[in-house]
């Protein structure tokens, strides 16, 4: 073979490597993409094709939206009483009424989101750090930390949740972190079974087999295996967590045991109306009530959608 031939055959290999490489770095950028286009996809047929998630996840945005805005769109200071326009109906001036100190209702109840939903994020966060890392560490490794968690699990539920929640409160003192501390309590068996018991079905999975022959170590599988597998029902759970969260936040509110006043807080503006309600004066309590409904039903609606949009299974 000449010198021509050769430098034809090298310059080929050249671009056939060349070519293989391009070849496998656009197969790369699809597959990267590919599980989020999905997803996208999943969410877009579900909220066109089930009117009731779409109306949750619009729900959800209203909510978002006055949680982030809330204070800035108000008419009115949440905090400013007038005893001039104390027990107003509701109106063109005052949409849901005034209070009995004369504060517009409408921008107690719009300024009052913020603080319920922090209050159910953050301890939804809060437990799933706690429940549900503990919970799917149980499931996998076994031994003695399934029997901590599984023990622990089983002696807070031995007590009637609410009232766990109202002594935590009591004894830590009521304010918006002792909440959150006691909501996170209340529901960590709930996030710890759950997690342990997907954890369990896949520690001897093909994937996790496959991961260990590779050489990853026990706790590497733990969070880039088991974890993304589990976290669909997880996700699932956490928005039907929030609801209960906002309702225990309201409970303890209403009872007294939880946010002081005069902070907006829709537990708390239920709990003053409720004295004015015989008297006729309904509207100081219907309308923080009937925000705090559609906060619950929101979530439970979102948990049902979030189902069909992260659960493979039902990708069509």
């Amino acid at each position: 073979m000449n010198s021509h031939s050769r430098i034809t055959a090298v310059s080929s290999v050249a671009r056939a490597s060349k070519a293989a490489a391009a070849g496998k770095a656009a197969a790369a950028g699809p597959a990267q993409t590919s599980g989020l286009r999905a997803i996208l996809r999943q969410t877009k047929y579900v909220i066109s094709e089930n009117p009731i998630t779409g109306f949750a996840f619009a729900l959800f945005l209203l909510f978002a939206t006055a949680a982030i805005f809330g204070p800035w769109i108000v008419p009115y200071d949440p905090l400013a009483s007038n005893t001039a326009n104390a027990l107003k109906p509701p109106s063109w001036q005052f949409w849901f009424g005034t209070d009995q100190l004369g504060r517009d209702i409408f921008s107690r109840v719009v300024v009052a989101t913020r603080l319920d939903m922090t209050i159910a994020v953050t301890s939804v966060a809060l437990v799933f750090a706690l429940g549900g890392i503990s919970g799917i560490a149980a499931g996998y490794f076994g031994g003695w930390i399934d029997i901590v968690v599984s023990r622990l699990a089983d002696m807070i539920m031995a007590f009637p949740l609410f009232v766990l929640a109202m002594g935590i409160v009591a004894a830590l003192g009521n304010t918006v972190t002792n909440i959150v501390i006691a909501t996170a309590i209340i529901n960590y068996p709930l996030y710890a079974r759950i997690a342990r018991a997907e954890s369990n079905v896949r520690r001897e999975a093909g994937f996790v087999m496959a991961a260990r022959l590779s050489g990853n170590s026990e706790w590497r599988i733990l969070f880039t295996q088991i974890l993304p597998n589990v976290m669909p029902i997880m996700v699932v759970q956490m928005s039907l967590t929030m609801g209960y969260a906002v309702l225990n936040a309201a409970g303890l509110s209403f009872i007294g045991l939880g946010v002081r006043p005069p902070t907006p807080e829709w537990g708390i503006m239920v709990a003053d109306g409720a004295g004015y309600i015989v008297s006729g004066e309904w509207w100081i309590a219907l309308f923080p009530g009937l925000a705090l409904m559609l906060a619950v039903f929101c979530f439970n609606l979102l948990g049902d959608g979030l189902r069909d949009i992260v659960d493979p299974q039902r990708r069509t």
